[in-house]
């Protein structure tokens, strides 16, 4: 059964460019994992501090591969000096 995530960022006024390069370098190596079915970064028009990371993933053994990657974890421990609140959501499709 695949999982999908939406995560919302919001980052600090000073933070929201180190916010964007730390998050748009997670694209293209988790859209390289095995499992991954989508993963995009948003970052939203009217708000500019606001981003969204959408995944896609086949299962929770390729979930939780990501969260052992390299690149996760360099994400995990840099991001929170940028960021004033972050929350995440199970999404389920519907049709």
């Amino acid at each position: 059964m695949t999982i999908t995530k939406s995560v919302t960022f919001i980052a600090k006024p000073d933070g929201i460019e180190k916010m964007k390069e730390l998050l748009t370098a997670m694209v293209e190596p988790s859209k390289a994992e095995e499992g991954c079915l989508f993963y995009e970064i948003f970052q939203y028009e009217n708000q500019s501090e606001r981003f969204m990371a959408v995944e896609t993933w086949a299962d929770e053994k390729a979930l939780d591969g990501h969260k052992a990657s390299g690149h996760y974890k360099i994400y995990k421990s840099s991001y929170e000096p940028y960021c004033v609140d972050k929350y995440s959501d199970e999404l389920e499709t519907l049709g």
